[in-house]
């Protein structure tokens, strides 16, 4: 079931128009960025255990990704009120996006098959048994039963130039379809902050785990 809401994908050598966003920190942040690559991540609700398993992946490695030059983004469908519950400890820019408009833009939909894909299940019972341990010792708040906008939704992945060039895009099939942080870095390679780079190829698959 597609979101109607969705525009045209985006693909490599496309441009964006330029947002001012604000974090749920109060950091404003602009995309694209003059200074850096900008890593936008269009992932689900506030409290997802699939891409909290994910988003561990990234917290380890910022340091990595920030000395290549690349700025973690990571937009939820999810109220600014919801977010500080669950994700106010992340060490990257989270932006809440409730109305969905910057999915709509970058053409990233929602489906059943997010999480009925068999692809998806591994990531789905490891982030579920995370999460339960996590709640157990207090650690997180307990997942919403029934989060803002469903539980349908389907990552997008876009590395985008200071000139607001598309670099690289990556429509996932399934909740856990992700760029890895090596395919990041892969991708950020000889881009600089992307002014006058050569267009890249078409981005690769990601596993369905890590």
């Amino acid at each position: 079931m597609a979101d109607p809401t969705s525009a045209r994908r985006l693909e490599p050598g496309d441009a964006i128009s330029p947002h001012q966003l604000v974090a749920i920190s109060g950091e404003e942040v602009s995309v694209p960025d003059p200074e850096q690559l900008v890593h936008l991540e269009l992932r689900r609700f506030a409290g997802c255990p699939i891409c909290n398993l994910h988003l561990r992946s990234v917290v380890m490695r910022n340091d990595e990704l920030a000395a290549a030059g690349i700025k973690e983004v990571v937009v939820f469908h999810s109220t600014d009120e919801e977010l500080r519950k669950y994700q106010a400890e992340l060490p990257v820019a989270v932006i809440a996006d409730p109305d969905k408009k910057l999915y709509a833009e970058f053409g990233v939909e929602k489906s059943p098959r997010s999480v009925l894909n068999p692809r998806a299940w591994p990531a789905v019972f490891r982030g579920l048994g995370r999460h339960v341990g996590a709640v157990s010792k207090g650690e997180e708040h307990l997942t919403p039963l029934k989060p803002k906008n469903g539980s349908f939704g389907l990552p997008g992945d876009f590395l985008i130039a200071s000139d607001g060039r598309v670099i690289a895009s990556k429509y996932g099939a399934h909740a856990y379809d992700q760029w890895t942080v090596d395919e990041v870095l892969e991708l950020a390679k000889g881009q600089g902050t992307g002014k006058g780079a050569s267009q890249a190829g078409a981005a690769p698959s990601a596993p369905s785990s890590t």
